[in-house]
């Protein structure tokens, strides 16, 4: 155990648990043995972390979350899975993030910079980026996929093997069942496109012509479709959209979908594609 590392009295730390520098256990909290804590992260109060975890440096655990405990996965059988936590993460109240099973490739996998607010789940075999945003009680299952700068509106679920696109947003109460391309903004049960999240864009630096490409790729795939994604991909390479690398990201990330995508529900109005929630 490294120096400068403050132990609240009733806290309990396992032998074997490893604790750098500036670390903070407070409280009525649990360390497991397996336990790899990073430089000044801070466990507030009566926070668990368990299992073959490892947390980055800087983060922070509020009251009652669960950290690395076994995975709610019957196929469990107590193998040493891992949970991998990057850096600057905070983990609110009662927030439940869960290592990996064997069948989903033995681990789950967090970036660093996210928020995790209050009852937050986090399923086995998730792998996460980084810059994102989980309001109260989204519920992620088994083996999503959350790539960067995403915001998840409270309440919402994310079904397995689901994967959500860099700078997508999803709205408040929804469930989601298929993937939500990048820069795209999906809402409802089931969730259904919205539009596309330009202030995110903006405000993540992407230039206008970023943006007219984006839509532009939009409007072909999502409102104009032919009838193979192949064949969309090849008219939007033909006009010469895809040279704009965003838009060339966003193709790859619709072509890679094993559930497909969501699409605009049936009859809605999309003459303003420019949609934020």
């Amino acid at each position: 155990m490294s120096h400068n590392v403050t132990i609240h009295p009733t806290a309990i730390v396992y032998p074997g648990a490893e604790l750098d520098s500036d670390v903070v256990v407070g409280p009525f909290c649990t360390v497991g043995a397996n336990v790899k804590i990073g430089r000044g992260t801070r466990l507030i109060s009566h926070a668990v972390v368990d299992g073959h975890t490892t947390l980055g440096e800087g983060n922070e655990i509020f009251p009652f979350a669960s950290v690395g405990t076994v995975p709610q996965d019957l196929k469990y059988k107590g193998e040493p899975t891992l949970l991998l936590i990057g850096d600057r993460n905070k983990i609110r109240e009662c927030a439940t993030l869960q290592p990996g099973t064997i069948q989903g490739g033995g681990k789950t996998v967090v970036g660093s910079n996210n928020l995790f607010m209050a009852y937050t789940h986090v399923a086995h075999d998730c792998i996460i980026g980084n810059d994102n945003i989980f309001a109260n009680s989204v519920q992620l299952s088994g083996h999503v996929e959350i790539h960067n700068g995403v915001v998840i509106g409270g309440i919402s679920g994310i079904h397995q093997f689901c994967r959500i696109g860099d700078m997508a947003m999803v709205g408040a109460g929804s469930v989601v069942v298929q993937d939500v391309p990048n820069f795209c903004v999906a809402q409802g049960d089931r969730a259904t496109l919205r539009g596309m999240n330009v202030i995110g864009m903006k405000r993540k630096g992407l230039t206008a012509s970023d943006l007219a490409a984006l839509k532009s790729v939009y409007k072909q795939f999502f409102l104009s479709p032919l009838p193979t994604v192949e064949e969309t991909i090849d008219v939007c390479r033909s006009k010469g959209l895809l040279e704009n690398p965003h838009a060339n990201r966003m193709m790859d990330f619709i072509r890679a979908a094993r559930r497909g995508v969501v699409r605009p529900a049936a009859g809605g109005n999309h003459d303003d594609i420019s949609a934020t929630i």
